[in-house]
C-alpha cells in the first residue's frame, strides 16, 4: 500500500496522518511525530514521493508530484541536497536534520603521526639561486651530498641514479627553509627576493611555505607532489633516501587549501582520488584554522558573497553502522553531519574551515558527499590529525563506501 501525504502549501508543510501511513514512516525513522502526525523534511518528503510511491495530496485532493512539491520548498542546492540524502537512504542509513543536534556527542576522534624534530646540517652552506626556475644549486659535491643523505634536503645527482652527476638542487620551499633555519647563504640573492620571486610566480606561495615550515620543524620531509596532483608527498620522522634497500616511497601527500581560495569540486576530488588510487593517505592543510578559528562557533546557514554563489552548510546529521547494526536515532548516535555538494559546485577554503570547525565544535566527524553530473554520490570522510608541537591543524581525507 503507497504512503499517503498531505501538502499543506500555505506552511510549506508535508505530514501523513493516515494510521498506516504513520506506522510506516515510524518504523523507518523518517519524520516527526506529533499527536499522531508525522511531520516530514522536504527531502523526506521528495525521497517517499521518488521512492516509495508515496501519493501527496492537498485539502482539496489535488495530487502533487515531485517536481511539484520540490518547487513548493525552492531551497538552496535544491538536487545536491537531495541526490546525496537519497544515497544515503538507499544505502539502509538514516539522515536526520541538523537542527536536531542538542548535545557534544564527542565522536571527533584524533589520529596522531608520530613526533619529531628538526636537526640543523651543522656546516655552512653556499648555493646560487636561478630565478626563472625557483631552484638553488649547491656545486659542493660532498656538502650536496651529505645535505641530501643525511639530513634529505634537495634532490642530489640525478632522480633515483645518484651516480649521475654531483649537483644539489633545492626547491624555492627548500631554499628559503635553509635561509630561515640553518646557514644557507646564496650568492645571487636574498630570502627576501627568494620569497618575492615565488609570490610573483604563484600568490598563494606564502600559505603554501608556511605549511611546509611547520612540518619540516616536526621533523616530516616534505617533497614534490607533482605526479600525485597534491603540493606536497610526506615522509614521516628518521625517513632518509639514504637507508633501506630500494627507493622510498611516500604513503601520505599533503595539499594546502588556503582559506581565501575557491576550489571547483570535481578538481578538488580528482586529486583525493589520484593519491588513493597510488594507495597514499591525502591531508589537507587550512593555513590559519587553529589559529583563526579555535574557539569560534563555525558559521551555520547560508550567504551569498560577491559572485553570487552560495557558502556551503551543513546539510545532514548521519547515522552509520554499530558493526552490522544500523544505528538510528532511537537507540543510537550519528556519527557525522554532511556537507552535500556538485560536481560543478565551488568550495572555498573559509567554508570547509567552517563545516570542519562546527563538526570539531559538536563531536562528530564530517562527511563530504557529491553529487557527479549523473547523480551518482562519492563520499570523503574527514579526520582530524594531530602533529605534535605544530601550530596548526590538519585532516585525512579518505574515499569512503559507506
Amino acid at each position: 500500500m503507497a504512503v499517503e501525504l498531505e501538502l499543506d502549501g500555505k506552511n510549506k508543510l508535508v505530514r501523513a496522518a493516515q494510521p498506516a501511513s504513520v506506522s510506516s514512516l515510524t518504523g523507518g525513522h523518517f519524520g516527526y511525530m506529533k499527536r499522531g502526525v508525522i511531520e516530514l523534511f522536504e527531502q523526506e518528503a521528495l525521497y517517499l514521493i521518488d521512492i516509495r510511491n508515496a501519493v501527496c495530496r492537498d485539502g482539496a485532493q489535488n495530487t502533487y508530484n515531485f517536481n511539484q512539491v520540490a518547487a513548493m520548498y525552492d531551497s538552496p542546492k535544491q538536487m545536491a541536497r537531495y541526490f546525496t540524502y537519497k544515497d544515503w537512504r538507499d544505502r539502509g542509513l538514516i539522515a536526520r536534520q541538523v537542527s536536531e543536534i542538542a548535545q557534544n556527542f564527542g565522536r571527533n576522534p584524533l589520529r596522531s603521526y608520530p613526533k619529531g624534530e628538526f636537526e640543523a646540517p651543522k656546516f655552512s652552506l653556499k648555493a646560487r639561486f636561478y630565478e626563472d626556475d625557483l631552484v638553488a644549486v649547491v656545486d659542493d659535491d660532498a656538502t650536496a651530498k651529505e645535505l641530501y643523505q643525511r639530513w634529505w634536503f634537495g634532490q642530489y645527482a640525478t632522480y633515483k641514479a645518484e651516480q649521475r652527476g654531483k649537483l644539489g638542487k633545492l626547491d624555492v620551499y627548500e631554499t628559503l627553509f635553509l635561509m630561515k633555519h640553518s646557514a644557507l647563504l646564496l650568492e645571487n640573492a636574498s630570502a627576501a627576493q627568494v620569497m618575492k620571486a615565488a609570490v610573483e610566480r604563484r600568490p598563494d606561495f606564502k600559505a603554501l611555505y608556511e605549511v611546509y615550515e611547520d612540518w619540516r620543524l616536526q621533523g616530516f620531509t616534505l617533497k614534490s607532489g607533482f605526479k600525485f596532483g597534491t603540493h606536497f608527498r610526506i615522509y614521516f620522522p628518521g625517513a632518509s633516501p639514504a637507508k633501506g634497500e630500494g627507493w622510498m616511497h611516500s604513503q601520505h601527500v599533503l595539499h594546502v587549501f588556503p582559506r581565501e581560495q575557491r576550489l571547483l569540486i570535481s578538481e578538488w576530488a580528482r586529486a583525493i582520488r589520484v593519491a588513493h588510487s597510488v594507495r597514499k593517505t591525502f591531508v589537507l592543510a587550512i593555513p590559519g584554522q587553529k589559529k583563526k578559528a579555535e574557539g569560534k562557533a563555525g558559521k551555520m546557514g547560508k550567504e551569498k558573497d560577491k559572485k553570487g554563489m552560495l557558502h556551503t552548510k551543513l546539510d545532514f546529521l548521519l547515522y552509520h553502522r554499530n558493526g552490522t547494526n544500523i544505528e538510528n536515532p532511537r537507540t543510537g548516535k550519528p556519527r557525522y553531519l554532511m556537507l552535500s555538494l556538485s560536481e560543478e559546485e565551488y568550495l572555498g577554503g573559509e567554508e570547509m574551515a567552517a563545516a570542519i570547525e562546527d563538526c570539531k565544535r559538536i563531536g562528530l566527524e564530517l562527511m563530504i558527499a557529491i553529487a557527479d553530473r549523473e547523480t551518482s554520490v562519492t563520499y570523503y570522510a574527514v579526520h582530524r590529525i594531530e602533529i605534535p608541537g605544530s601550530q596548526f591543524e590538519y585532516y585525512e581525507i579518505e574515499w569512503v563506501q559507506p
